[in-house]
């Protein structure tokens, strides 16, 4: 069937062997179940994580993962197994668009237009190949959007999370980190999720037996004083219905449902984080290419176009952006199992979860000060993506091509600066960073000697199996368009 639907059944005795399962092959539905949910574990935390970041709904945005995901699975025929769970990506254009007043229609409406794009520029790589988008974001370039987009997210955590409980704060971020280093394989991929359950938990402590603690709320002015896990909205909540829609209590907005609006301010803002999905959704295909050992090229337009078309779909209603989740790529690693019949079951579940309201309301519940414990590292650990890909693509920042616009273009995006273009519009932040970087990288390039040029993208570019450390077959890769690559994720 061309949508990746006919699966061969393969039996567990095989894959004990030392057999693989691949992307249109299935074990029996028993099994198949049973791996769907380790996969909705491991998507789960982050993916409803994100959302509260982004003031989103979180049930809406689960259920909507998972409608994203199904969507995906037929655009690329079955061919690539992955889920779509939230992307971190938009988080800093979100805090910066909510700061400047938007609400989340306007942030929703951004969103859709971004996906819009990414699912452009998957179909231009669908029918004209790849080469146009290397050359335009070399990974000297992208490594430098992903940074900046990370690290801009860091007053953040400063400014709304930290203060919230700085002593949860601190506990839950040191629990992250001892689980994430000590633990290996699916528990140490799951260290934000059990994280949240960890805070979560020693906040109900700290409120049974220290009480109410005084600080500012998130999105507060004035400090008052309060229980660290308010639980009061989760007990009145049903157990199954449809996400609630958005409304306005007491000046305060309350995420649901909604459709978007369109500001062209906050669409500039969250633009540059399609590049940060290209680069993830790349990574992913390449990955699962190598583990499957099938030649995905041919289908890698097909899956950014479908993360485009998710993410559009899933902001239509107010649900938060989607991408391609290097936690899946660890469950595959670690069973063998790259059926996509797998995450059609993790898709439902998703959608499952998503319609249960009490579900809802204990998400919304996470108390602010684990969320500044899980941020710190989450906001870091994004913008340490851009110098993985730095480091995996060679760039060597002895040339003042890649050094000095990149280097522009990052403190534009961390310190948020701002050139006032109209008395109604202002670039500033992430949007002028980006714009920096890559304008700047380009005119550095077209004006630089050509020994400069040679070295500017790689000292070693990595394409397919083979490592080309010259400096004149670099120079002659950039002009072909091959890319290098650019793994990593949110």
């Amino acid at each position: 069937m061309a949508l990746g639907l006919n699966w061969k059944v393969k039996s567990a005795e095989e894959v004990a062997a030392g057999g693989v399962v691949a992307p249109d092959e299935r074990l029996p539905w028993g099994k198949t179940i049973g791996l769907g949910a380790q996969h909705v574990v491991a998507m789960f935390g982050a993916t409803f994580v994100f959302p509260l970041i982004m003031g989103l709904n979180a049930q809406l945005a689960i259920m909507m993962s998972g409608i994203a995901t199904i969507l995906f699975l037929l655009i690329v025929q079955g061919k690539v197994p992955s889920y779509l769970g939230t992307s971190a990506s938009f988080v800093g254009a979100v805090a910066a668009i909510r700061a400047g007043g938007g609400d989340s229609a306007t942030v929703t409406g951004a969103i859709l237009i971004a996906g819009v794009v990414l699912a452009l520029v998957g179909a231009l790589i669908h029918f004209m190949g790849s080469a146009v988008l290397h050359k335009v974001l070399p990974p000297a370039v992208t490594g430098a959007v992903v940074m900046l987009i990370g690290f801009n997210l860091a007053p953040v955590v400063a400014g709304i999370y930290w203060p919230q409980d700085q002593w949860v704060a601190l506990l839950t971020m040191l629990f992250t980190i001892v689980v994430a280093v000590a633990f290996k394989g699916f528990i140490g991929r799951i260290a934000i999720f059990l994280a949240l359950i960890f805070g979560t938990a020693l906040s109900w402590l700290l409120d049974a037996t220290a009480g109410k603690i005084t600080s500012v709320l998130g999105g507060a002015t004035e400090a008052t004083e309060h229980f660290r896990w308010d639980r009061s909205g989760i007990s009145s909540a049903d157990w199954v219905g449809f996400p609630q829609g958005t409304a306005l209590v007491d000046g305060k907005e309350i995420p649901g449902w909604h459709f978007p609006s369109f500001s062209m301010a906050a669409i500039l803002l969250v633009l540059p984080a399609v590049i940060a999905l290209i680069a993830e959704n790349t990574g992913h295909v390449k990955a699962v290419a190598e583990m499957t050992g099938h030649d995905l090229d041919p289908v890698m337009g097909k899956a950014i176009a479908g993360d485009g078309i998710g993410t559009s779909f899933a902001s239509l209603f107010g649900g938060s952006p989607t991408t391609t989740y290097a936690e899946n790529i660890g469950v595959m690693a670690a069973t063998r199992v790259y059926s996509t019949a797998a995450y059609y079951v993790a898709a439902l579940v998703a959608i499952l979860f998503g319609l249960s309201p009490k579900f809802g309301a204990l998400v919304a519940s996470v108390p602010g000060g684990v969320l500044g414990g899980i941020t710190v590292v989450l906001y870091g650990m994004i913008g340490l993506l851009g110098a993985k890909i730095w480091k995996e693509n060679g760039v060597d920042f002895a040339n003042p091509i890649n050094l000095v616009p990149l280097a522009a273009g990052i403190v534009i995006g961390i310190g948020d600066v701002k050139m006032k273009i109209t008395d109604d519009f202002t670039l500033g932040g992430i949007a002028l960073g980006t714009i920096v970087a890559i304008a700047g990288y380009h005119l550095a390039r077209a004006i630089a000697p050509a020994d400069l040029r040679g070295r500017a993208d790689g000292t070693a570019i990595a394409v397919g199996d083979y490592t080309y450390g010259d400096s004149d077959k670099v120079d002659d890769l950039y002009q072909k368009g091959y890319p290098g690559d650019t793994d990593g994720r949110n």
